[in-house]
């Protein structure tokens, strides 16, 4: 047995009573302005006695639920023919023309009834999900021998809630498939570009490598000159010390060379 905080918080529990439209005439009488079997907005707002803007905030909250339970907005040729005072018109100039609708959204009674189980400042949608309460509540599902008894119309009703159900669900995982074969169609024009770019990479790589061998040749080359200069420099030192003691064996003096004029 649901409460009625229960049918205010989950879609499941409104899916499964959403069949038991008699209870809105239970409640209060119904009435269309369009003449047929769809509520505008006007028409369920009045039912409910709320503001027109209310029940529109409703709709964009739970549309996807809405449209579930028949909910839609008519267009074009779909869209009935009505007088004109029935018409939109423009408030920008008081003395513009009466201006049609581009669409019209429409409700049927079991979006009028997922209406009145969304509904939380309205006492007659509260009336409505008490009286709904009540009706699941004297439900008796079971015969007289204990088996589970599901009359043809519940059933249908049910197989109907249940396919309305899905029928989001459905478009959803259409929409991840699509999503999923443009992504492998991106991946793969994608595939010849990043191969390029790593084989670029590779020779970037291998040019690294080779200069770096480079730089290591070098640098044995600049060890390997600077170990000569060094050995240089010693020699010319012991060269230097060899040629004072000859001179001082021979008792030869240095020659100083003259500035030339």
């Amino acid at each position: 047995m649901y409460s009625d905080s229960v049918l205010l918080e989950s879609r499941s529990a409104r899916s499964g009573m959403a069949h038991r439209v008699e209870v809105l005439d239970k409640v209060k009488a119904l009435a269309f302005s369009t003449g047929s079997t769809q509520a505008t907005t006007k028409d369920v707002a009045n039912y409910f006695e709320v503001a027109l803007n209310t029940v529109e905030k409703v709709v964009s909250r739970h549309r996807e639920e809405l449209e579930s339970n028949g909910l839609h907005v008519l267009r074009g040729v779909d869209l009935p023919e009505y007088e004109t005072d029935k018409l939109s018109v423009s408030s920008e100039a008081q003395g513009s023309y009466p201006q049609r609708r581009s669409g019209l959204t429409v409700f049927s009674r079991r979006a009028v009834l997922n209406v009145a189980m969304l509904l939380r400042d309205s006492d007659i949608a509260r009336r409505v999900r008490v009286y709904l309460l009540d009706v699941e509540g004297n439900v008796q599902p079971h015969g007289a021998n204990g088996a589970v008894r599901c009359p043809d119309e519940e059933l249908r009703n049910t197989v109907r809630t249940l396919a309305l159900g899905y029928g989001p669900l459905d478009r959803r995982v259409t929409g991840l498939e699509s999503a999923g074969a443009e992504l492998g169609a991106v991946l793969r024009e994608l595939g010849p570009v990043i191969g390029r770019i790593s084989e670029r990479l590779e020779r970037m790589d291998s040019r690294l490598v080779q200069t770096e061998r480079r730089t290591e040749n070098t640098e044995k080359v600049v060890c390997a000159m600077s170990r000569r200069l060094t050995d240089l420099g010693e020699e010319m030192r012991e060269m230097r010390g060899d040629l004072r003691d000859v001179m001082r064996a021979t008792g030869a003096k240095p020659v100083t060379r003259r500035p030339r004029s």
